[in-house]
């Protein structure tokens, strides 16, 4: 059996860390998770976004290496292709590509404006204009999602990369107490309560709070 670890910086913090977990977990690979330190300069710059590149989640496995959580997505893709990362239909694919890479790339008000922290809950937070834009944007795109494929996951009755990349968001909708449309909310409540989502939070729960000027911000 070919040896894996997925190097990650923090559970609580660290939504693209939440991305690259379950895209393994999903494929069935067997894997140890390796926890950056919060102490480590690296990992403290990638979680208070002062680094726009950092090499975190990071697959190891064999002799490959493999970092951002897109290119995991399509190398697990390529080596369990059975696992349905992705739909099966070539325009369900391509559509699942599309909203993944919108989620990757995009949603910048959004991220700088509620930060990741599953352990925080701020009831009654300001939500401001940019970051009203990017949640509007995201209920459009669970909307159309829900529509085509009749949920109650983004693309039918079983999770696929969509969710995993859209896991984070739905935790921020739950700190920030983001109103939202009903379809919306019961999308959020889904992932909440998907099995890996719920084995990631408890983990998170006993992770050491080493990044306070996440918990100053706010």
């Amino acid at each position: 059996m070919t040896a894996a670890t997925l190097t990650i910086s923090s559970r609580n913090y660290s939504s693209w860390s939440l991305r690259g977990w379950l895209i393994c977990r999903m494929t069935g690979l067997d894997f140890q998770t390796e926890v950056l330190s919060g102490t480590d300069a690296g990992s403290r710059a990638e979680l208070l976004h002062l680094s726009p590149s950092f090499l975190v989640p990071r697959l190891r496995h064999g002799d490959v290496v493999v970092w951002d959580t897109l290119a995991i997505a399509e190398y697990l893709g390529e080596t369990f292709p059975k696992a349905g990362l992705l739909p099966e239909p070539l325009a369900e694919r391509a559509h699942c590509r599309s909203i993944s890479g919108e989620m990757h790339s995009g949603f910048v008000n959004l991220r700088s404006a509620l930060p990741m922290n599953l352990r925080a809950f701020h009831p009654a937070f300001p939500v401001f204009n940019g970051a009203k834009a990017d949640i509007e944007r995201l209920c459009t795109i669970f909307d159309d999602c829900l529509d085509r494929y009749e949920g109650p996951y983004l693309f039918g009755d079983r999770p696929c990369l969509a969710d995993a990349m859209f896991a984070p968001v739905c935790t921020r909708f739950r700190t920030y107490d983001v109103a939202l449309p009903p379809r919306a909310a019961a999308y959020r409540d889904t992932i909440l309560h998907w099995p890996l989502m719920i084995e990631w939070a408890e983990a998170a729960a006993d992770e050491p709070d080493e990044i306070e000027e996440l918990e100053m911000e706010f």
